[in-house]
Protein backbone atom coordinates (compact mmCIF):
# COMPACT_ATOMS: atom_id res chain seq x y z
CA UNK A 1 0.00 0.00 0.00
CA UNK A 2 1.64 3.21 -0.90
CA UNK A 3 2.12 5.92 1.97
CA UNK A 4 4.90 8.42 1.16
CA UNK A 5 4.28 10.73 -1.48
CA UNK A 6 6.79 9.56 -3.94
CA UNK A 7 5.30 5.89 -3.98
CA UNK A 8 1.57 7.10 -4.50
CA UNK A 9 3.01 9.56 -7.55
CA UNK A 10 2.70 13.13 -6.51
CA UNK A 11 6.51 13.77 -6.51
CA UNK A 12 9.34 11.60 -9.03
CA UNK A 13 9.56 11.78 -12.93
CA UNK A 14 9.07 7.97 -14.65
CA UNK A 15 12.64 8.29 -15.72
CA UNK A 16 14.11 8.70 -12.27
CA UNK A 17 11.39 6.37 -10.52
CA UNK A 18 12.51 3.78 -12.95
CA UNK A 19 16.13 4.14 -11.80
CA UNK A 20 15.27 3.27 -8.22
CA UNK A 21 11.71 1.13 -8.63
CA UNK A 22 12.35 -1.70 -6.58
CA UNK A 23 12.19 -4.55 -9.85
CA UNK A 24 14.72 -2.05 -10.98
CA UNK A 25 17.08 -2.45 -7.87
CA UNK A 26 16.82 -6.61 -8.29
CA UNK A 27 18.11 -6.32 -11.27
CA UNK A 28 21.08 -4.40 -11.01
CA UNK A 29 21.93 -6.43 -7.70
CA UNK A 30 21.56 -9.03 -10.25
CA UNK A 31 23.78 -7.87 -13.13
CA UNK A 32 26.78 -7.36 -10.29
CA UNK A 33 26.11 -11.14 -9.68
CA UNK A 34 26.10 -11.98 -13.25
CA UNK A 35 28.88 -10.49 -13.84
CA UNK A 36 30.92 -11.83 -10.52
CA UNK A 37 30.33 -15.18 -12.53
CA UNK A 38 31.55 -14.09 -16.14
CA UNK A 39 34.93 -13.15 -14.32
CA UNK A 40 35.20 -15.55 -12.16
CA UNK A 41 34.87 -18.13 -15.29
CA UNK A 42 37.33 -15.83 -17.10
CA UNK A 43 40.24 -16.44 -14.69
CA UNK A 44 39.24 -20.64 -14.59
CA UNK A 45 37.27 -20.49 -11.14
CA UNK A 46 34.19 -22.03 -12.35
CA UNK A 47 33.33 -23.84 -15.86
CA UNK A 48 32.05 -21.37 -18.02
CA UNK A 49 28.57 -23.18 -18.64
CA UNK A 50 27.68 -22.77 -15.20
CA UNK A 51 28.71 -18.75 -15.80
CA UNK A 52 26.38 -19.20 -18.51
CA UNK A 53 23.57 -20.34 -16.95
CA UNK A 54 24.17 -17.74 -14.32
CA UNK A 55 24.14 -15.05 -16.43
CA UNK A 56 21.18 -15.96 -18.21
CA UNK A 57 18.96 -16.54 -15.50
CA UNK A 58 19.90 -13.62 -13.34
CA UNK A 59 17.19 -11.34 -14.73
CA UNK A 60 13.72 -10.38 -13.09
CA UNK A 61 11.92 -12.34 -15.69
CA UNK A 62 12.99 -15.42 -13.62
CA UNK A 63 14.36 -14.30 -9.96
CA UNK A 64 11.10 -12.68 -8.64
CA UNK A 65 10.86 -9.84 -5.81
CA UNK A 66 8.40 -11.74 -4.45
CA UNK A 67 10.29 -14.73 -4.04
CA UNK A 68 13.32 -12.65 -2.64
CA UNK A 69 11.22 -11.14 -0.02
CA UNK A 70 9.40 -14.48 0.62
CA UNK A 71 13.07 -16.05 1.63
CA UNK A 72 13.96 -13.00 3.09
CA UNK A 73 11.26 -12.97 5.92
CA UNK A 74 12.44 -16.61 6.48
CA UNK A 75 16.30 -15.96 6.91
CA UNK A 76 16.17 -12.27 7.63
CA UNK A 77 18.61 -11.47 5.20
CA UNK A 78 18.19 -9.54 2.07
CA UNK A 79 21.18 -10.31 -0.59
CA UNK A 80 21.34 -14.07 0.81
CA UNK A 81 17.80 -14.05 0.37
CA UNK A 82 18.72 -12.98 -3.33
CA UNK A 83 21.47 -15.30 -3.86
CA UNK A 84 18.95 -18.50 -2.49
CA UNK A 85 16.80 -16.89 -5.31
CA UNK A 86 18.97 -17.20 -7.72
CA UNK A 87 20.12 -20.57 -7.20
CA UNK A 88 17.09 -21.76 -7.21
CA UNK A 89 16.80 -21.03 -10.88
CA UNK A 90 19.99 -22.18 -11.96
CA UNK A 91 20.28 -25.50 -10.68
CA UNK A 92 22.85 -27.41 -10.11
CA UNK A 93 25.24 -24.26 -11.80
CA UNK A 94 23.83 -22.60 -8.14
CA UNK A 95 26.59 -23.20 -6.54
CA UNK A 96 28.64 -20.90 -8.08
CA UNK A 97 26.41 -17.86 -7.16
CA UNK A 98 28.33 -15.49 -5.05
CA UNK A 99 31.28 -16.99 -5.09
CA UNK A 100 34.10 -15.27 -2.71
CA UNK A 101 32.11 -11.99 -2.29
CA UNK A 102 30.70 -10.34 0.69
CA UNK A 103 26.70 -8.69 0.28
CA UNK A 104 28.31 -5.20 0.29
CA UNK A 105 30.38 -6.50 -3.02
CA UNK A 106 26.56 -6.42 -4.58
CA UNK A 107 24.67 -3.81 -3.00
CA UNK A 108 27.60 -1.18 -2.92
CA UNK A 109 28.32 -2.17 -6.56
CA UNK A 110 24.77 -1.93 -7.75
CA UNK A 111 24.50 1.31 -6.15
CA UNK A 112 27.02 2.70 -8.31
CA UNK A 113 25.00 1.47 -11.40
CA UNK A 114 22.30 3.20 -10.13
CA UNK A 115 24.04 6.02 -9.27
CA UNK A 116 25.31 6.27 -12.60
CA UNK A 117 22.15 6.25 -14.09
CA UNK A 118 20.73 8.87 -12.10
CA UNK A 119 23.58 11.14 -12.69
CA UNK A 120 22.52 10.45 -16.79
CA UNK A 121 19.48 11.61 -16.01
CA UNK A 122 20.24 14.83 -13.62
CA UNK A 123 22.91 16.09 -16.63
CA UNK A 124 20.83 16.11 -19.50
CA UNK A 125 17.90 18.34 -17.24
CA UNK A 126 20.93 20.55 -16.17
CA UNK A 127 22.11 21.09 -19.75
CA UNK A 128 18.53 21.57 -20.68
CA UNK A 129 18.29 23.79 -17.85
CA UNK A 130 20.93 25.52 -18.73
CA UNK A 131 20.20 25.77 -22.62
CA UNK A 132 16.81 27.66 -21.61
CA UNK A 133 18.59 29.92 -19.36
CA UNK A 134 20.62 30.96 -22.30
CA UNK A 135 17.50 31.40 -24.32
CA UNK A 136 15.87 33.37 -21.66
CA UNK A 137 19.11 35.49 -21.25
CA UNK A 138 19.16 36.55 -25.10
CA UNK A 139 15.29 37.09 -24.86
CA UNK A 140 15.49 39.67 -21.94
CA UNK A 141 19.08 40.76 -22.40
CA UNK A 142 17.94 44.35 -22.71
CA UNK A 143 15.03 43.97 -20.33
CA UNK A 144 15.10 46.92 -17.82
CA UNK A 145 14.45 46.10 -14.42
CA UNK A 146 14.89 47.68 -10.92
CA UNK A 147 17.91 45.43 -9.06
CA UNK A 148 17.18 44.79 -5.38
CA UNK A 149 19.53 44.37 -2.60
CA UNK A 150 18.20 43.66 0.94
CA UNK A 151 14.72 43.69 -0.46
CA UNK A 152 14.97 47.45 -1.48
CA UNK A 153 15.26 49.40 -4.69
CA UNK A 154 19.02 49.10 -5.84
CA UNK A 155 20.43 49.95 -9.33
CA UNK A 156 18.73 48.86 -12.32
CA UNK A 157 19.95 45.58 -14.09
CA UNK A 158 18.15 44.02 -16.75
CA UNK A 159 16.35 40.60 -16.46
CA UNK A 160 18.28 38.62 -18.87
CA UNK A 161 21.71 39.04 -16.53
CA UNK A 162 19.56 37.76 -13.89
CA UNK A 163 18.98 34.85 -15.72
CA UNK A 164 22.88 34.62 -16.75
CA UNK A 165 23.46 34.59 -13.47
CA UNK A 166 21.49 31.61 -12.51
CA UNK A 167 23.22 30.01 -15.55
CA UNK A 168 26.40 30.06 -14.94
CA UNK A 169 25.58 28.63 -11.48
CA UNK A 170 24.23 25.79 -13.30
CA UNK A 171 27.19 25.54 -15.01
CA UNK A 172 29.48 25.07 -12.27
CA UNK A 173 26.71 22.77 -10.66
CA UNK A 174 27.09 20.11 -14.06
CA UNK A 175 30.90 21.08 -13.81
CA UNK A 176 31.17 19.21 -10.01
CA UNK A 177 28.66 16.44 -11.15
CA UNK A 178 31.12 15.77 -13.48
CA UNK A 179 33.88 16.05 -11.77
CA UNK A 180 32.56 13.97 -8.81
CA UNK A 181 31.98 10.46 -11.37
CA UNK A 182 35.17 9.30 -11.00
CA UNK A 183 35.21 9.03 -7.39
CA UNK A 184 31.07 8.23 -6.83
CA UNK A 185 30.73 5.79 -9.72
CA UNK A 186 33.12 3.06 -8.49
CA UNK A 187 32.03 -1.04 -7.23
CA UNK A 188 34.32 -3.52 -5.43
CA UNK A 189 34.72 -7.13 -5.14
CA UNK A 190 36.97 -7.48 -2.32
CA UNK A 191 35.16 -9.88 -0.12
CA UNK A 192 34.47 -10.16 3.69
CA UNK A 193 37.01 -7.30 5.18
CA UNK A 194 38.10 -5.86 2.33
CA UNK A 195 41.05 -8.71 2.21
CA UNK A 196 39.81 -10.38 -1.10
CA UNK A 197 40.93 -13.68 0.52
CA UNK A 198 37.64 -15.42 -0.61
CA UNK A 199 38.94 -15.00 -4.43
CA UNK A 200 41.53 -16.56 -4.47
CA UNK A 201 44.97 -15.81 -6.67
CA UNK A 202 43.04 -14.24 -9.07
CA UNK A 203 41.25 -11.91 -6.87
CA UNK A 204 42.52 -8.68 -7.98
CA UNK A 205 41.68 -9.57 -11.86
CA UNK A 206 38.25 -10.74 -10.82
CA UNK A 207 37.70 -7.57 -9.61
CA UNK A 208 38.98 -5.91 -12.62
CA UNK A 209 36.81 -8.30 -14.76
CA UNK A 210 33.42 -7.75 -12.76
CA UNK A 211 33.88 -3.53 -13.30
CA UNK A 212 34.64 -4.13 -16.82
CA UNK A 213 31.18 -6.15 -17.68
CA UNK A 214 29.24 -3.43 -15.56
CA UNK A 215 31.64 -0.13 -17.17
CA UNK A 216 32.32 1.03 -13.67
CA UNK A 217 35.75 1.63 -12.15
CA UNK A 218 37.11 -0.24 -9.01
CA UNK A 219 37.44 1.16 -5.78
CA UNK A 220 40.95 1.79 -5.18
CA UNK A 221 40.66 0.49 -1.58
CA UNK A 222 37.59 -0.67 0.28
CA UNK A 223 37.09 -2.64 3.50
CA UNK A 224 33.75 -5.22 3.53
CA UNK A 225 31.95 -1.65 2.21
CA UNK A 226 32.77 1.28 -0.32
CA UNK A 227 33.63 4.22 2.10
CA UNK A 228 31.20 6.30 2.26
CA UNK A 229 32.91 10.15 1.85
CA UNK A 230 32.04 8.92 -1.94
CA UNK A 231 28.18 9.24 -1.36
CA UNK A 232 28.26 11.96 0.92
CA UNK A 233 30.01 14.23 -1.75
CA UNK A 234 26.95 13.37 -4.25
CA UNK A 235 24.52 14.07 -1.77
CA UNK A 236 25.78 17.63 -0.74
CA UNK A 237 26.50 18.20 -4.36
CA UNK A 238 22.59 17.77 -4.59
CA UNK A 239 21.63 19.83 -2.01
CA UNK A 240 23.72 22.47 -3.42
CA UNK A 241 21.91 22.15 -6.53
CA UNK A 242 18.59 21.92 -4.58
CA UNK A 243 19.48 25.30 -2.95
CA UNK A 244 20.29 26.85 -5.90
CA UNK A 245 17.14 25.54 -7.44
CA UNK A 246 15.09 27.29 -4.10
CA UNK A 247 16.78 30.01 -4.62
CA UNK A 248 15.92 30.42 -8.08
CA UNK A 249 12.39 29.90 -7.47
CA UNK A 250 11.96 32.03 -4.08
CA UNK A 251 13.08 35.25 -6.47
CA UNK A 252 10.33 33.95 -8.95
CA UNK A 253 7.72 33.90 -5.73
CA UNK A 254 9.12 37.29 -4.69
CA UNK A 255 8.72 38.86 -7.76
CA UNK A 256 5.24 37.51 -8.59
CA UNK A 257 3.73 39.04 -5.45
CA UNK A 258 1.09 41.82 -6.41
CA UNK A 259 3.35 44.02 -5.00
CA UNK A 260 5.92 43.69 -7.55
CA UNK A 261 4.48 41.65 -9.85
CA UNK A 262 6.93 41.62 -12.85
CA UNK A 263 6.94 37.86 -13.20
CA UNK A 264 4.73 35.05 -12.86
CA UNK A 265 4.66 31.90 -13.05
CA UNK A 266 2.23 29.82 -15.41
CA UNK A 267 -1.23 29.41 -14.61
CA UNK A 268 -3.64 27.41 -16.57
CA UNK A 269 -6.51 29.62 -16.98
CA UNK A 270 -9.36 27.60 -18.55
CA UNK A 271 -8.88 24.78 -15.58
CA UNK A 272 -6.10 25.64 -12.72
CA UNK A 273 -7.08 26.30 -9.70
CA UNK A 274 -5.46 28.77 -7.32
CA UNK A 275 -7.75 28.61 -3.93
CA UNK A 276 -10.48 26.10 -2.91
CA UNK A 277 -12.50 29.40 -1.34
CA UNK A 278 -10.59 32.88 -3.06
CA UNK A 279 -11.32 32.48 -6.85
CA UNK A 280 -9.09 35.22 -7.70
CA UNK A 281 -5.95 33.50 -6.49
CA UNK A 282 -3.41 32.92 -8.83
CA UNK A 283 -0.42 30.86 -6.51
CA UNK A 284 3.15 30.29 -7.33
CA UNK A 285 2.63 27.24 -5.73
CA UNK A 286 4.94 25.24 -8.34
CA UNK A 287 8.08 27.19 -7.11
CA UNK A 288 6.90 27.11 -3.07
CA UNK A 289 6.55 23.11 -4.54
CA UNK A 290 10.16 23.55 -5.22
CA UNK A 291 11.28 25.60 -2.08
CA UNK A 292 9.72 22.93 0.18
CA UNK A 293 11.44 19.88 -1.74
CA UNK A 294 14.86 21.59 -1.55
CA UNK A 295 14.61 21.37 2.15
CA UNK A 296 14.05 17.36 2.37
CA UNK A 297 17.15 17.15 0.09
CA UNK A 298 19.47 19.35 2.02
CA UNK A 299 17.99 17.09 5.34
CA UNK A 300 19.46 14.26 3.21
CA UNK A 301 22.83 15.54 3.64
CA UNK A 302 23.17 14.92 7.58
CA UNK A 303 22.75 11.09 7.21
CA UNK A 304 24.81 11.01 4.21
CA UNK A 305 27.99 12.82 6.50
CA UNK A 306 27.05 10.42 9.70
CA UNK A 307 26.71 7.65 7.22
CA UNK A 308 30.80 8.35 6.93
CA UNK A 309 30.80 6.65 10.69
CA UNK A 310 31.50 2.66 10.46
CA UNK A 311 32.51 0.66 12.92
CA UNK A 312 35.53 -1.00 12.41
CA UNK A 313 35.44 -2.54 8.94
CA UNK A 314 31.76 -2.57 8.48
CA UNK A 315 28.64 -2.09 10.93
CA UNK A 316 25.14 -1.68 9.37
CA UNK A 317 24.28 1.71 10.01
CA UNK A 318 24.66 2.89 6.56
CA UNK A 319 22.27 -0.02 5.61
CA UNK A 320 18.88 1.83 6.19
CA UNK A 321 19.65 4.98 5.87
CA UNK A 322 20.76 4.91 2.64
CA UNK A 323 17.66 2.76 1.65
CA UNK A 324 16.15 6.41 2.19
CA UNK A 325 19.19 9.03 1.36
CA UNK A 326 19.90 7.50 -2.18
CA UNK A 327 16.54 7.29 -3.98
CA UNK A 328 14.84 10.18 -2.27
CA UNK A 329 17.67 12.49 -3.13
CA UNK A 330 18.15 11.46 -6.97
CA UNK A 331 14.32 11.23 -7.33
CA UNK A 332 13.35 15.12 -5.40
CA UNK A 333 16.52 16.35 -7.12
CA UNK A 334 15.60 15.48 -10.61
CA UNK A 335 11.87 16.18 -9.53
CA UNK A 336 12.29 19.82 -8.35
CA UNK A 337 14.73 20.44 -11.48
CA UNK A 338 12.17 19.21 -13.69
CA UNK A 339 9.89 21.84 -12.49
CA UNK A 340 12.16 24.36 -12.59
CA UNK A 341 13.18 24.04 -16.10
CA UNK A 342 9.34 24.33 -16.84
CA UNK A 343 9.16 27.42 -14.76
CA UNK A 344 11.60 29.19 -15.95
CA UNK A 345 10.82 28.39 -20.25
CA UNK A 346 7.06 29.13 -19.20
CA UNK A 347 7.64 32.50 -17.52
CA UNK A 348 5.45 35.50 -18.10
CA UNK A 349 7.45 38.23 -17.70
CA UNK A 350 5.45 41.96 -17.64
CA UNK A 351 7.79 44.69 -19.10
CA UNK A 352 4.95 47.14 -18.31
CA UNK A 353 5.33 46.90 -14.57
CA UNK A 354 8.84 46.51 -14.80
CA UNK A 355 8.96 49.95 -15.83
CA UNK A 356 6.62 51.21 -13.33
CA UNK A 357 8.14 49.18 -10.54
CA UNK A 358 11.71 51.81 -11.49
CA UNK A 359 10.22 54.59 -11.15
CA UNK A 360 8.75 53.88 -7.65
CA UNK A 361 11.61 55.91 -5.81
CA UNK A 362 10.57 58.53 -8.23
CA UNK A 363 14.39 58.04 -9.25
CA UNK A 364 15.71 57.69 -6.46
CA UNK A 365 17.16 54.49 -7.28
CA UNK A 366 19.38 56.37 -9.34
CA UNK A 367 21.61 58.28 -6.87
CA UNK A 368 24.63 56.51 -7.54
CA UNK A 369 24.64 57.13 -11.33
CA UNK A 370 24.34 61.15 -10.22
CA UNK A 371 26.79 60.76 -7.60
CA UNK A 372 29.05 59.58 -10.38
CA UNK A 373 28.24 62.03 -12.76
CA UNK A 374 28.93 64.78 -10.13
CA UNK A 375 32.62 62.91 -9.91
CA UNK A 376 33.22 63.34 -13.60
CA UNK A 377 32.66 66.67 -12.96
CA UNK A 378 35.86 66.80 -10.67
CA UNK A 379 33.62 66.58 -7.45
CA UNK A 380 35.75 64.94 -4.71
CA UNK A 381 33.59 61.43 -4.96
CA UNK A 382 33.04 61.63 -0.83
CA UNK A 383 31.40 64.95 -1.44
CA UNK A 384 29.14 64.26 -3.88
CA UNK A 385 27.92 61.04 -1.94
CA UNK A 386 27.30 63.00 1.15
CA UNK A 387 25.30 65.34 -0.69
CA UNK A 388 23.00 62.53 -2.66
CA UNK A 389 22.39 61.11 0.41
CA UNK A 390 21.19 64.24 1.72
CA UNK A 391 18.92 64.56 -1.40
CA UNK A 392 17.54 61.80 -1.17
CA UNK A 393 16.45 61.77 2.13
CA UNK A 394 14.93 65.20 1.48
CA UNK A 395 12.91 64.01 -1.83
CA UNK A 396 11.54 61.06 0.22
CA UNK A 397 10.62 62.73 2.87
CA UNK A 398 8.45 65.83 0.46
CA UNK A 399 7.65 62.39 -1.62
CA UNK A 400 9.21 65.07 -4.04
CA UNK A 401 10.43 63.72 -7.92
CA UNK A 402 13.99 63.43 -7.65
CA UNK A 403 14.94 65.01 -10.68
CA UNK A 404 12.60 68.03 -8.86
CA UNK A 405 14.73 67.95 -6.11
CA UNK A 406 18.33 67.85 -7.92
CA UNK A 407 17.47 70.97 -10.01
CA UNK A 408 15.94 72.98 -7.03
CA UNK A 409 19.82 71.94 -5.44
CA UNK A 410 21.74 75.58 -6.36
CA UNK A 411 25.22 73.47 -5.95
CA UNK A 412 24.17 70.53 -7.85
CA UNK A 413 22.67 72.40 -10.36
CA UNK A 414 25.65 74.33 -10.77
CA UNK A 415 27.31 71.63 -11.57
CA UNK A 416 24.67 69.53 -13.87
CA UNK A 417 22.83 70.83 -16.79
CA UNK A 418 18.78 69.71 -16.89
CA UNK A 419 19.79 67.45 -19.66
CA UNK A 420 22.67 65.80 -17.53
CA UNK A 421 20.45 65.30 -14.89
CA UNK A 422 17.84 63.76 -16.83
CA UNK A 423 20.91 61.55 -18.63
CA UNK A 424 22.09 60.23 -15.30
CA UNK A 425 18.54 59.33 -13.86
CA UNK A 426 17.42 57.22 -17.14
CA UNK A 427 17.63 53.40 -16.23
CA UNK A 428 19.01 52.52 -19.50
CA UNK A 429 21.63 54.66 -19.10
CA UNK A 430 23.08 53.37 -16.29
CA UNK A 431 23.18 49.33 -17.13
CA UNK A 432 27.35 49.28 -16.88
CA UNK A 433 27.70 45.50 -18.68
CA UNK A 434 24.69 43.99 -17.87
CA UNK A 435 23.22 43.95 -21.40
CA UNK A 436 26.99 42.63 -22.74
CA UNK A 437 27.15 40.00 -19.88
CA UNK A 438 23.53 39.06 -20.34
CA UNK A 439 24.18 38.12 -24.06
CA UNK A 440 27.54 37.06 -23.84
CA UNK A 441 25.91 33.95 -21.82
CA UNK A 442 23.28 33.59 -24.17
CA UNK A 443 25.66 32.98 -26.97
CA UNK A 444 28.46 30.73 -24.85
CA UNK A 445 29.79 27.65 -25.46
CA UNK A 446 30.02 26.61 -22.03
Amino acid sequence: MPILPIDTGRYGTLEMLKVYDEENRLQRLLDVEAALALAHAEVGNIPKKDAEKIVSMASTKYVKVERVKAIEKEIKHDIASLVRALSEQCGNSGAFVHLGSTSYDIVDTANALQLKDAIDILEQRLFLFKKILQTQAGKYAKTVMIGRTHGQHALPITLGFKFAVWGYEINRHIERLNDCKKRVLVGKISGAVGTQAGLGEHAEQIQELVMKHLNLKAAEISTQIVQRDRYAEIVCLYAEIASSLENFATEVRELQRPEIAEVFESFEAKKQVGSSTMPHKQNPETCERVCGLARIVRSLVFPALEDMVTWHERDLTQSSTERFVLPESNILLDYILTLMVNIVENLRVDEQRMSVNLSFTQGRAMSESVMMALVHKGVNRQEAHEMLRKLTIKSAIAKQEFKETLQADPLLSSKLSKQEIEDALNPKNYLGTAVKQAEKFAHSII
